[in-house]
């Protein structure tokens, strides 16, 4: 039955609570099955192209396209999620060859004119009324994106398109892959690495008298913050922003070259106005504005930070007899932000990670939002997952027992391992072809730091925030309850798809929350009250640099997507220098090293920000107000933030949640700066 596209009054749809994913597919199966999801795929998208332009209906058509397309988004996930996680480097690569494949039938598939003639002649022929309202929408949005594939333009400039389009969808699969399979590493002594604490030095590996120190997550950052020996900093520094560095700036260049060319077909000035024309900001001037009127408000808080690093710097530099000239390097930025937070709060990162051990933050975790949200979490075992380090977790409704989905934790690095920190939604939550609910899946990713003999995993507490802000966009994948796959989960305007983790990151700077998921790993004495204290103070370090860093990112993002002929690295070191007053390490070149830029992201990295200004209200809002663990606020929340899905516009989403139009007030607050509080003023963006 599917989506009926009829109006039917609300009862509960029974949950088909079966995951279909299998992750014990070897190189030949994973070849095989993409082949046959093609076939069987194409086969649907001939028999809608075939129609007789009179004869189309919401059955043969836009229900025939829903339904296929659940089946093809839970198979083509299962084929091409091993590249990011499998530990088989042959089962990498056939998943990374099988994305490259089913992306070139994307391509192929999205530039059916046949059945975007088809769609266009139901619109006109459908009695608008008949159908829901997510049902419309689906047919408008089929539309628009035809359009936007241009297949209103002539046979020829079609062709152009699709083969642009495949070319790109190509580069940036091996952009990331490049990143996913590097495996650099530097040696030092442990001289070198001084200032590390000694559970960190015993987990390296050893080469002979020296220690390995990857540019994994895990490594590099601890690293950054604590180690003294500035040439060892530096090593590392310009090692991380040179991976892939030659294969990845070429790609990189093509890239933006190609949609720049692609965007110039279908009508745009610039690739950024094509992609905003989806995203609530809708236009790259409008994004600009907000960059710029952000960064002058934070460019003296910035200065005034980069001003106390300075002084810190000097201090360093006579203690441990070193030459300064008064300058920052971009291998001080994070060691010196480190020193601020402990020596301006007095927040010790390494005493404090001694209350975050991975268990107790996961149990602490896992309770606060089943509490929040209403829903209880049961621990799937035996479970079929892809390595031993995986858990499983079956999600249901605590109000009426239903199941509501599924996730897998997928928490320790290692080699080959996607390296970042994120989540994949991997089965849609949306109707099925006989109308019960398909229940969704998905699998948060991250690297945190690998237990070892003397300790268990140890999470600093930035990457708690992490941890609280990627498990929010698995509870936004398994609570939205769109009927259409197209709208299913995170499916959202790409500038506000960050708001709802946003908003949860919130429970790591508040006193009950961080309560709940520490205690000391040898003793299971609580945080001290002091230290508490001072870690929730700590919240305004160095916002005005790490916010500053933010908006480069973003123009750099900005600047590759508007205008031709850049340099990447050239605009990224001109940007630091203007925007931070720090310039970048030379001969590096941090943008091929964004995954962001082929990931998705292209030309919305601004998107973080200009989230951050709906997560913000929200919390200050409502849960600040009415309570952060109000179980009442944290149902309006599900229902009206995380239960839509896609199925409406966020900005409607967040007018049922807040009561009113959104304001930025709660956004400026939240970066330290003075705001006059005005009720009546709307949010500039």
């Amino acid at each position: 039955m599917g989506p009926t596209g009829k109006v039917v009054s609300g009862s509960l749809v029974p949950v088909c609570a079966e995951n279909r994913l299998r992750w014990d597919l070897n190189p030949e199966q994973i070849q095989q099955l993409s082949e046959k999801l093609i076939v069987n795929t194409k086969t649907v998208y001939d028999a809608i192209g075939a129609l007789a332009l009179d004869s189309v209906t919401f059955e043969n058509t836009l229900k025939a396209l829903a339904d296929v397309e659940v089946e093809y988004t839970v198979q083509r996930n299962m084929l091409d999620f091993p590249q990011h996680v499998s530990s088989s480097k042959e089962v990498r690569t056939a998943s990374t060859d099988a994305d490259k494949r089913l992306s070139e039938f994307d391509v192929e598939m999205s530039m059916r004119e046949d059945v975007y003639l088809r769609i266009v002649a139901l619109e006109k022929n459908v009695d608008g009324g008949s159908l829901t309202a997510e049902s419309k929408r689906y047919m408008e949005r089929l539309i628009k994106l035809g359009r936007r594939n241009g297949l209103h333009l002539s046979r020829e400039t079609q062709e152009e398109i699709k083969t642009i389009k495949k070319k790109l969808s190509n580069l940036c699969i091996d952009f990331n892959k490049n990143l996913n399979e590097d495996t650099t590493s530097l040696s030092f002594t442990r001289d070198e690495l001084g200032g590390l604490p000694e559970d960190f030095l015993g987990s390296l590996e050893k080469e002979g008298e020296m220690l390995k120190v990857t540019l994994k997550y895990p490594h590099y950052f601890p690293t950054m913050k604590k180690c003294f020996v500035p040439e060892t900093r530096r090593k590392l520094e310009e090692a991380f922003n040179s991976r892939c560095k030659e294969e990845n700036s070429a790609i990189l260049k093509e890239l933006v070259e190609l949609r720049a060319q692609k965007s110039a077909l279908l009508g745009f000035t610039t690739h950024a106005d094509f992609v905003l024309e989806m995203n609530m900001a809708k236009s790259g001037k409008k994004v600009a504005g907000f960059l710029e009127e952000l960064a002058r408000k934070l460019k003296p808080l910035g200065d005034e930070e980069r001003a106390v690093m300075v002084k810190l710097k000097e201090k360093e530099c006579q203690k441990r007899s070193l030459l300064s000239n008064g300058e920052l390097h971009a291998w001080d930025t994070r060691y010196f932000m480190t020193q601020v937070e402990e020596t301006q709060y007095a927040v010790d990162q390494n005493l404090l990670k001694e209350y975050f051990p991975m268990e107790v933050v996961t149990q602490g975790l896992l309770d606060i939002y089943q509490e929040l949200l209403g829903l209880s979490f049961e621990l799937v075992d035996p479970a079929s997952v892809w390595h031993p380090d995986v858990t499983l977790y079956c999600v249901k409704d605590r109000s009426n027992g239903q199941v509501v989905g599924q996730f897998y934790l997928d928490l320790f690095p290692r080699e080959g391992k996607y390296g970042h920190a994120a989540c994949f939604g991997l089965q849609p939550g949306c109707l099925l072809p006989d109308g019960t609910r398909q229940m969704s899946v998905a699998a948060m990713v991250a690297n945190f730091s690998k237990p070892t003999a003397d300790a268990p995993s140890l999470l600093q507490h930035d990457e708690v925030e992490t941890y609280f802000h990627e498990f929010g966009h698995v509870m936004h994948q398994l609570c939205a309850k769109a009927d259409y796959a197209m709208f299913s989960g995170t499916h959202v305007e790409r500038d506000f798809v960050e708001a709802p983790s946003q908003m949860l990151e919130n429970w790591v700077w508040e006193r009950e929350p961080l309560q709940r998921m520490s205690k000391h790993y040898k003793t299971g004495n609580a945080i001290p009250e002091e230290l508490l204290d001072k870690l929730i103070k700590s919240r305004l370090a160095n916002t005005g640099l790490f916010n500053l860093r933010q908006i480069v990112l973003a123009k750099v993002d900005q600047a590759l997507h508007t205008r031709n002929g850049l340099d990447a690295a050239e605009e990224y070191g001109r940007l630091c220098q203007e925007v931070l007053g720090i310039p970048a390490s030379p001969g590096t070149n941090m943008p091929a090293t964004f995954g962001h830029l082929a990931g998705g992201y292209d030309a919305q990295y601004y998107g973080y920000l200009w989230s951050e200004v709906f997560s913000m209200d929200m919390f200050f809002a409502r849960f600040k107000l009415e309570g952060i663990m109000n179980p009442k606020v944290g149902l309006d929340y599900r229902n009206f933030i995380l239960g839509p899905g896609g199925s409406e516009d966020a900005s409607e989403m967040l007018r049922k949640f807040l009561g009113r139009e959104p304001k930025q007030e709660a956004f400026l607050l939240s970066k330290g700066l003075t705001v006059k509080l005005d009720s009546s003023t709307p949010c500039p963006c």
